[in-house]
Formats: C-alpha cells, structure tokens, sequence
C-alpha cells in the first residue's frame, strides 16, 4: 500500500513537460522503427523500447537531461536531412562540413572539452564562480555535440552500406567518444546533485586526456573511418555490453579523479610525491611483467614505448596539483562532499559494470560457445571487478574511509587503465579489435 502511494506521488509530481519529453521519445522511437525497423530483429526492438522507457524515466528525475536530449536530437535530425541520402554531401554542405558531420560535432566535442577543463581550473584557482559556470557550460555543450556526432555517425554508416551500418560502440575511437560522454554526464549530474562546480577541474582532466589521445589515435590510425564490423560483433550483444562496461570505466575513472582532490585536501606533499612514483611504477611494473610472460617481445617493447609515453603526461599533470596544493586545497569543497561522491560513482561504476561482464559472458557463449575462455580481456576485466568489489566490501563491512580508501580509488584507474588500454598494447585475444 505504502509503495502504490509512492508511485502515486511521483507520478502527481510530474508536470506537462514530462510528459511532453516522454511522449517525444515515443515519437521518436516510432519514426525510428517506422523507418529502420527492418534492419531490426525482435531483441534490437526490445532494447528501444527499454531505452526510451529508460530515458524518459531518467528526464523525469533529471530534469537538465530533457534539454540534452531535445538539443542532441533535434540536431542529429537536423544533420540526417542534410544528407538527403548521399554521404558525399558531408564535404560540400556547410552545415555538415563545418558543424554536425560525425567528425566535425566530434572535433567540436574535443574543442569544447579543453576550453571546458580550462575555464573549471580558472574558476577553482581563481574562486570565481564564473569560470567555473563556464566550464560547466562548455561541457554541456560539448556533451550535446559528441551525442550529435555518434547519432549522424550510426546514420553515415548506413550510407555507406545497410551491411556496414552499426551502432558507433565497435572500436577504440568509437568507445572513447563514448567514454567521455558517459564521464561527463555522470560528473553534471554530480555537479548538479552536491551543487560545487569545484571538483570539475578533475574530473575534465581525465577526459581531457581522453580526447587528447583520440586525436592522436585519429591522426595516427585514420581510427575516424567507418569500417564494417569483424563477424563476433555483428551481434545485438553489443548494443548492451558495450555501453553499460562503459558506465563503468566512466565512473570509475571519475571516482580517481574526485580521489585525487580529496589527497590533495588532507594528504602532504611528500605522501603525494611519493604515491605518483609508488602505484603507477609498481602497477605498470606487474603488468609489464605479466606481458612479458603472456605476450611476444616486439608487442610489449611497443606497449612500453606507448604507455610510458602517456603515463608521463599523466603524471605531469598530477603533479602540477601538487606543486599547488595548497592554493587547490584550500578552495575544494567540504571532505564529507568528495567522499560520498567518489563512494556513489564506485558504487554506480560497481553495478554496471558487473551487468556488463554477465553480459559478456552470455555473448561470448553465443559467439564462441563458452561463456569464459581466460582471454586477456575478461582476465583483466574479472580483476577491475575483483579491485572494487573489495573496495566495496571494506568500505561497506570495515567502514573504510579517508586516505587509504582514496588512494585505493586512484590505483583504481591504473588498473582500469590497462583493462582498457594496456590488454590492446602488450597482449592478444579474442578481444583485439582496437589494437594500438
């Protein structure tokens, strides 16, 4: 009774843009079905529905994600009707060439990101609640162009070929645009929630980086092109496993960043020197040492050329923090604030991510005929999982909190880190589509 009452209550609390939303996205998905139902089978139809269920749920409760998502669509539409069917229109309209082609909204993504992390660092340093309005602006504005950019890229792909269209999650260049949405939305939702821009400054390094490294991966490796997908991911697997693995690393990757600010509060510097040398070295060293053992020697020497290279800008820029610290902490939001937000995120990062490894599990049985083969990819993942299960377990059963449950958190990243990158540098397996 108490719970038909609850129900009630929220739904009387929903007002006529609610409903407006909602019925937007049911609208929305009919045209989808009406015109891209017959490249579907019953279970992609099952997953729409999910999703515009899902969405408009989540509108009702977060109201800012209603705006995001009538801006994105609204221009992916507006996008798609440029085309008007032929993908070479994509250099010669200037909407399309100069705004919302998959890789100019993509490259606007990345544009808006680094101005974003620079005006959250003017306003944390310079305590202005400006800069900081800013930065969090731009990362709305480069939230709504990545999701352009992924929607009028599921859209080209079809140009090119009904037998090459996909939904943009199959390769390092889709998965990091992904990755970065995904961080970004969670980290709004966060700003909104604790009301403190503060911890944006962090928490847009990481993606940052992200976009730092797609644009060399862009450069290097022509990663933007649309190819057809290898046969084990033709599957509708993939819509699932992939997005919700990436709500993990997203949050998790989030969650080392808030860690980060909260040492920078209560941690000296000769700790925090001491800790950028410790965890990365003896991190990196094991998994160095595993590759060295699993993999040839030409892939790890590459994996070591590659990785040294990142973890030294990483670490440039965490120890620029440190250099500061004093300046940084003083003007961080209350310690209780960044604990409870870092525990959310892991907690969050937890949940998804082990949906996403069951899910794996179930389409490897389908594609291979095992649900777990030891591949270097699932070991790596059963370890991220391991890490924060831990995690939680000791925040949970122990009452584990302070210092050593953010520096925790932070080896957390490395180790999600090489889940994610460092398996494509030194090893190979059933998982290599985004080799390095």
């Amino acid at each position: 009774m108490e719970n038909t009452i609850r129900i009630q209550d929220f739904f009387k609390r929903l007002n006529a843009l609610d409903w407006l939303f909602a019925a937007s996205l049911c609208t929305g998905s009919w045209f989808a079905l009406s015109r891209f139902g017959s490249y579907m089978d019953g279970y992609e139809k099952a997953i729409l529905l999910l999703v515009t269920l899902g969405f408009s749920f989540l509108g009702w409760n977060w109201k800012p994600l209603r705006v995001l998502m009538w801006a994105a669509f609204g221009l992916a539409f507006f996008a798609v009707g440029r085309y008007q069917g032929n993908l070479d229109w994509a250099n010669t309209n200037f909407f399309l060439k100069y705004l919302f082609s998959s890789q100019s909204a993509i490259l606007w993504m990345c544009t808006f990101f680094f101005l974003s992390t620079l005006f959250y660092w003017i306003g944390l340093i310079a305590r202005s609640d400006f800069g900081a309005s800013v930065g969090s602006g731009l990362c709305w504005a480069a939230v709504v162009m990545g999701l352009v950019g992924m929607l009028v890229r599921w859209y080209e792909s079809y140009l090119i070929g009904a037998d090459v269209g996909h939904i943009p999650v199959s390769n390092l260049y889709e998965v990091f645009v992904l990755f970065s949405l995904i961080t970004a939305l969670f980290y709004l939702y966060y700003e909104q929630h604790y009301k403190t821009r503060q911890l944006g400054a962090f928490v847009l390094l990481v993606i940052s980086a992200a976009i730092a490294f797609l644009l060399w991966y862009t450069v290097s490796r022509d990663a933007a092109d649309i190819k057809s997908l290898l046969p084990a991911l033709q599957s509708w697997w993939m819509k699932i496993h992939v997005p919700a693995n990436f709500i993990g690393y997203g949050t998790f990757s989030l969650a080392a960043m808030v860690a980060w600010a909260y040492l920078l509060r209560h941690e000296t510097k000769q700790n925090l020197w001491f800790g950028l040398v410790i965890i990365p070295g003896f991190l990196l060293g094991l998994a160095w040492l595993i590759a060295l053992l699993l993999g040839s020697g030409d892939v790890v020497l590459s994996g070591l050329v590659k990785s040294s290279k990142i973890l030294a800008v990483l670490l440039t820029i965490f120890s620029l923090t440190v250099v500061y610290r004093e300046a940084i902490a003083e003007r961080l939001p209350p310690s209780a604030v960044i604990d409870d937000l870092m525990y959310k995120s892991i907690s969050v990062g937890f949940v998804f991510f082990t949906i996403a490894t069951i899910l794996g599990a179930l389409w490897a049985a389908d594609a291979w005929g095992g649900y777990w083969s030891w591949d270097p990819k699932e070991t790596w993942a059963l370890v991220v999982w391991l890490n924060y299960a831990a995690w939680l377990h000791f925040r949970l059963m122990k009452g584990l909190r302070g210092q050593v449950s953010a520096w925790w958190s932070l080896a957390g990243l490395v180790i999600t880190s090489f889940a994610f990158l460092g398996v494509n540098m030194f090893l190979s397996g059933l998982h290599s589509y985004g080799a390095l």
